[in-house]
């Protein structure tokens, strides 16, 4: 990591854990000043381990977000995250994040089994907590919602409600109440968001026309605003890189 500049990675989980987690990440600022982010809405349900110059070791569960969020990253933050998909919201934590859509909840600080010296070294954290997650991994998984959840994921957000439900053989009704239940947002708003999060790997590459389903311009605009708070023209210019997933994506 670089001594003075914000840093930010993501890599991907083993393949056993596939199915429940997308990435095991750190977030870092290690300067003496704050730094201001969007935070975009991704469809990713993150759980950081952080500790930075004001606040000691904790433990946060975040809620998905439906719009974009301002954040001040304070100065000398660590943060490792582990970004679960969906299906791990039930199986994996075993809870429902509907109470906090576009929020977060405080964990205890001792949550399984992490403390402030899992922060010392990356690498060591990505194998604790990948061990820890396998252990968590029931035995029976209901089939129906591990195959809605991967073809959400394969389509990037673009297969109506009915066609997935036909997919699977579960009615829209079902389905519907069991993301309000654990997500606390409908199917087709989840989507949306993964849509949106597929055409900003567009954006990164400066194409500000609709690549995917959208009905036409227009539509494409207002989408990205609402996920974003701006026009496709100025998050492609990302100014001081404060959208920091379109910063990760342009690297890629």
């Amino acid at each position: 990591m670089n001594n003075d500049t914000f840093y930010c990675k993501f890599i991907e989980p083993e393949e056993s854990l596939a199915d429940f987690v997308e990435s095991i990440g750190v977030f870092h600022n290690p300067a003496d000043e704050p730094r201001d982010v969007v935070v975009l809405p991704d469809g990713r349900i993150d759980l950081f381990f952080s500790r930075s110059a004001t606040e000691p070791f904790h433990v946060t569960l975040m809620g998905l977000e439906t719009e974009p969020e301002q954040r001040s990253v304070t100065p000398q933050t660590l943060n490792f995250a582990i970004s679960f998909k969906p299906l791990a919201v039930e199986y994996i934590l075993q809870t429902s994040i509907a109470e906090f859509l576009n929020s977060a909840q405080n964990y205890p600080n001792d949550f399984w089994g992490f403390n402030d010296n899992d922060l010392n070294d990356f690498d060591t954290f990505y194998k604790k907590i990948s061990d820890k997650v396998k252990t968590l991994i029931p035995k029976e998984i209901d089939e129906r919602k591990r195959k809605l959840f991967n073809l959400i994921y394969e389509s990037k957000g673009e297969m109506t409600v009915q066609e997935l439900s036909q997919s699977v053989s579960w009615s829209s009704r079902q389905i519907n109440r069991y993301f309000n239940q654990y997500l606390g947002l409908s199917l087709k708003s989840y989507c949306n968001i993964l849509r949106f999060r597929k055409s900003l790997e567009h954006v990164a590459k400066g194409k500000l026309f609709p690549e995917l389903n959208f009905t036409d311009q227009n539509h494409f605009i207002k989408e990205i605003k609402k996920f974003s708070g701006v026009v496709p023209k100025e998050l492609s210019k990302n100014k001081d890189d404060r959208f920091v997933l379109l910063s990760l994506l342009k690297r890629k």
